[in-house]
């Protein structure tokens, strides 16, 4: 075990904090800043949807070769490595001329990213000895990649206010000149007693069906969308998948111990990092783009009407990790669901209602995934042997990242997919074939024709919107009363000790 001072393993604590912060908050940064991204670079809907969806997808595919690389070289070597290159994919995204050269940047920082991100928590673990401090710094971890994921429209919307979009991405270069010398001296040496062979075969394999089965899921998310394809996307992603599966039990040294699954505790915690993740960042991806391209709010005002979310889930964090060993996992996380279901259903019945309804009900909503990230967290890290930490914290940010890819491919999916079925003009009117493909390319066509055409054919859009607005919700609410019932039965088995 490391021993530091109290005051050194906080100050540590605070940096790669920081570090995670950067990481996390790429992941949303761009919810505001669309519909401007989307002018500037004359982006279609299939650009866009990769945009978003590149960077959790390629975190995803990568993570489970990193954490293992992790546990093998050490958990330092691995921060103080990822975050040069995070600042130059940074430069290169803020620049890029075009959506395709802003996808391959987002590439880039995604596997900077998969490179820090199991070190991240891991160094966690090895820093705070004792059980309570332990239990805090994780919940304070939790509340920074909720809240990081949830903050990411304010720091957008707020930079897109005085800058050019590009500054999402060049905001994060001076924070690495920050951060690193503190990482350096600080972080003491720890992992790398793990001599495991790196698989970069499983690597690869996993990468490729993860890509392959989301891609299909936006294939079947579009209005009119190829069988053809749709069918021959998933039978690669399958096909890999169960390469990477088989592939893995033959070997002595896998990148993914499935024998971790075997705790139930563990399981459990993934699935809920899964669900909570594709809640949040639909919630956020929906209502953002309703108050910008439906009420007319800025970039920075649409993003600070999402701000309750980060600041319930600061405040509800660190006071989930002081009660999760009184309370037991179970009672926390279901009522950290039942929180979620009440702001949901609150959103659902008054966002038309008054302004400051929403905002009570995301801070719910907020204070809710500060309670189930924290405990998922919590359940993950603190159910494995020290010697597979790395494997363990890549397994949750799988997790996390395939729960935000699931979210806005099949949510968004659905919600594009209801708003082009509902979308009916009069038969009159003759309309490029764009607009049913979504709101913001609707909207922009509509603006160049008359005036008295446009104003019928926007309260049209906004109708269809506003229909796959509430469908969406809907479809949460669903998920969240099926998790509620389903962990009940999983969970309880685990507090009978």
């Amino acid at each position: 075990m490391i021993k530091m001072h109290y005051y050194q393993r906080w100050i540590a604590f605070f940096f790669i904090s920081s570090a995670l912060f950067l990481i996390v908050i790429d992941m949303t940064v761009l919810y505001t800043v669309l519909p401007t991204l989307t002018h500037e670079l004359h982006t279609n809907a299939s650009e866009k949807l990769w945009i978003i969806n590149i960077y959790p997808l390629i975190v995803a595919g990568l993570l489970p070769a990193t954490g293992m690389i992790s546990d093998r070289i050490g958990h330092k070597k691995m921060l103080i490595s990822g975050l040069p290159l995070f600042a130059l994919a940074s430069l290169c995204a803020a620049f890029s001329p075009n959506s395709k050269s802003l996808i391959i940047a987002r590439i880039f920082l995604a596997a900077s990213s998969a490179i820090m991100i199991p070190a991240t928590l891991s160094i966690v673990r090895y820093i705070f000895i004792k059980p309570k401090e332990r239990s805090l710094a994780i919940g304070i971890w939790s509340a920074i990649t909720a809240g990081g994921a949830a903050v990411g429209p304010l720091v957008g919307g707020l930079l897109l206010e005085y800058f050019w979009w590009g500054s999402v991405f060049l905001i994060n270069v001076p924070v690495v000149i920050l951060v690193l010398p503190f990482l350096i001296n600080l972080i003491p040496t720890c992992g790398g007693t793990n001599k495991r062979t790196i698989d970069f075969l499983g690597s690869l394999l996993i990468l490729i069906g993860l890509f392959s089965l989301i891609y299909a899921l936006k294939i079947l998310s579009k209005p009119i969308f190829s069988f053809i394809e749709f069918f021959e996307a998933t039978l690669v992603g399958f096909t890999f998948i169960l390469f990477f599966v088989l592939h893995q039990r033959k070997q002595s040294q896998p990148i993914i111990d499935f024998s971790l699954f075997n705790n139930r505790l563990f399981s459990s915690g993934v699935i809920i990092a899964i669900i909570t993740m594709s809640i949040i960042v639909s919630i956020e991806l929906v209502l953002t783009q309703r108050l910008q391209l439906i009420l007319k709010l800025t970039p920075l005002q649409s993003a600070l009407c999402i701000l309750p979310i980060p600041i319930g889930s600061i405040l509800a964090s660190p006071l989930t990790g002081l009660l999760l060993p009184r309370f037991g996992e179970r009672l926390i996380t279901i009522i950290g669901f039942m929180l979620t279901l009440i702001g949901v259903i609150g959103i659902l019945l008054f966002y038309k209602i008054h302004i400051l309804l929403l905002l009570v009900n995301l801070f719910i909503i907020g204070i809710s995934m500060g309670i189930v990230f924290t405990s998922a967290s919590t359940t993950i890290m603190l159910n494995v042997p020290d010697e597979k930490s790395g494997m363990a914290a890549s397994i949750e940010d799988v997790a996390y990242e395939l729960g935000s890819v699931l979210g806005i491919t099949i949510l968004g999916g659905i919600m594009t997919m209801v708003y082009s079925s509902t979308l009916f003009f009069p038969k009159s009117i003759i309309l490029d074939a764009r607009i049913y493909d979504n709101i913001d390319e609707a909207l922009s066509i509509v603006s160049t024709m008359d005036k008295k055409i446009s104003q019928i054919l926007i309260i049209k859009i906004h109708e269809a919107f506003d229909t796959s607005f509430t469908v969406v919700f809907i479809i949460i609410i669903f998920i969240l009363l099926i998790s509620i019932i389903f962990l009940q039965f999983m969970l309880q088995p685990l507090n009978k000790k």
